[in-house]
């Protein structure tokens, strides 16, 4: 792995190079230098730490389950909590189901075997597509158990290709692998890796999480009860991109039986702006808004984070941005409240995804005409729309269980940690 390793100096150098002019490099390079003294402060040999790293947000999002029911289960053991993007770090720093918190050093032999002697823990979890070559052969060598989470693998990922085959090594330093279908469980397996669990997604756990503990926002509430008409839907557009507004606000502005709450990706006062721009229909800030006047307004824009996951239960129809970019945003908050989602053609990396269009949840637009003849068609039979929300609220509810397999078979006490030979035996490659 001396490549991998020359490889991973080089993009350490290249980070502390731009961290001057960089923002994201710098709270990087910066939250790398804390972690050593973070580590000294808040860890100590008595304790028993369970370490769960994740790459950023969404990763955390997929550990949460497991880091939470562990929390309630063991309270002897404690939580680190390390992250490896500064957007993960920034939004979940005091995160209170985890005992520390902090950035995860360069996946090089000293920073590893420094940051493994700090930290002691007594097991390890990497969330998705954390395969770090040089920590997991640490973890290996000082027979700390090691496991994959909501892993998900695909023939064309460099594990498996003719030149990649050295970093196969890298998932060979798992103890266990738990991921997320059946496809990758064989995948591994005709490359020798059998020690895996088909254990699902965690973030359905999550999500049904998530709507058990949403929260009532008056403001949105007043918006939605304030129907002009019994017919009219809400439809709900989440994480959306100006590609994305491109597809649904002409449609909004022709049709009076639609009225829209848009929660953009970005808030910043351009893109708040822009949308303004391309609204023909009243609309208001949701942060101008009070009770009065905001039932005279057909388009709430929501100029806040941390809102969305709750306000989804207002609508009868989500729309998730995304897909006229980089890749589709979170369809599973917005599914869980029993409404059927729309998204953009970028979604062929995502697996739930293609299940949920499957299931009949779930609706692929390809531009601005597809959008307007799937909206005709519910607009025109309503019946059709309540059975795509059935389909997607029992798309979830039926793909809910990872954490609790996983719980299964890792045991934890106060002497130690276990298998369970029960469930391995039934359910190992």
């Amino acid at each position: 792995m001396i490549i991998y390793t020359l490889a991973i100096h080089l993009y350490a150098l290249v980070v502390a190079c731009l961290s001057p002019f960089h923002r994201k490099a710098r709270m990087l390079r910066c939250g790398q230098w804390q972690t050593n003294g973070i580590l000294r402060e808040q860890t100590g040999h008595p304790v028993r730490y369970i370490w769960f790293h994740a790459a950023s947000l969404g990763e955390f999002e997929q550990g949460r389950p497991l880091m939470e029911k562990i929390k309630s289960l063991y309270p002897n053991y404690k939580i680190l909590l390390t992250f490896f993007s500064p957007s993960g770090y920034e939004v979940r720093k005091n995160y209170p189901g985890a005992d520390v918190i902090c950035y995860l050093p360069f996946d090089t032999p000293y920073r590893v075997r420094k940051f493994i002697r700090l930290a002691n823990p007594c097991m390890a979890f990497f969330i998705k597509y954390e395969f770090w070559a040089n920590y997991l052969s640490e973890l290996k060598r000082q027979k700390i158990p090691v496991y994959s989470l909501s892993a998900i693998f695909r023939p064309n990922q460099l594990f498996f290709r003719w030149y990649g085959r050295p970093y196969l090594k890298a998932l060979r330093c798992f103890d266990h692998l738990f991921v997320q279908d059946q496809a990758s469980a064989e995948l591994l397996s005709r490359y020798g890796i059998r020690h895996t669990t088909v254990a699902g997604d965690t973030r359905f756990d999550r999500v049904l999480d998530v709507q058990q503990q949403s929260r009532p926002i008056p403001l949105v509430e007043a918006f939605v009860r304030a129907v002009r008409d019994e017919a009219q839907l809400t439809l709900i557009a989440g994480s959306s991109w100006p590609p994305d507004e491109a597809v649904f606000i002409p449609y909004f502005n022709e049709h009076p039986e639609i009225r829209l709450i848009i929660a953009p990706h970005e808030i910043d006062r351009g893109h708040l702006l822009e949308i303004r721009s391309r609204l023909k229909r009243p609309s208001m800030l949701l942060s101008e808004a009070d009770e009065r006047c905001i039932a005279q307004t057909d388009c709430l824009i929501v100029d806040s984070f941390g809102l969305l996951s709750s306000i989804y239960r207002y609508g009868d129809i989500a729309y998730i941005g995304g897909g006229f970019g980089k890749g589709i945003h979170n369809i599973l908050e917005a599914a869980v409240y029993g409404i059927p989602v729309l998204f953009g053609p970028a979604h062929h990396k995502f697996k739930e995804a293609k299940d949920i269009i499957a299931a009949g949840g779930g609706f692929l637009v390809s531009g601005e005409k597809a959008w307007n003849i799937r909206m005709n068609e519910w607009l025109e039979n309503p019946s059709l729309l309540q059975a795509a929300g059935r389909a997607a609220g029992d798309f979830v509810r039926n793909h809910a269980g990872a954490t609790q397999t996983i719980c299964q078979f890792l045991h934890l006490s106060e002497e130690g940690f276990t298998h369970s030979t029960e469930i391995r035996n039934q359910i190992i490659w």
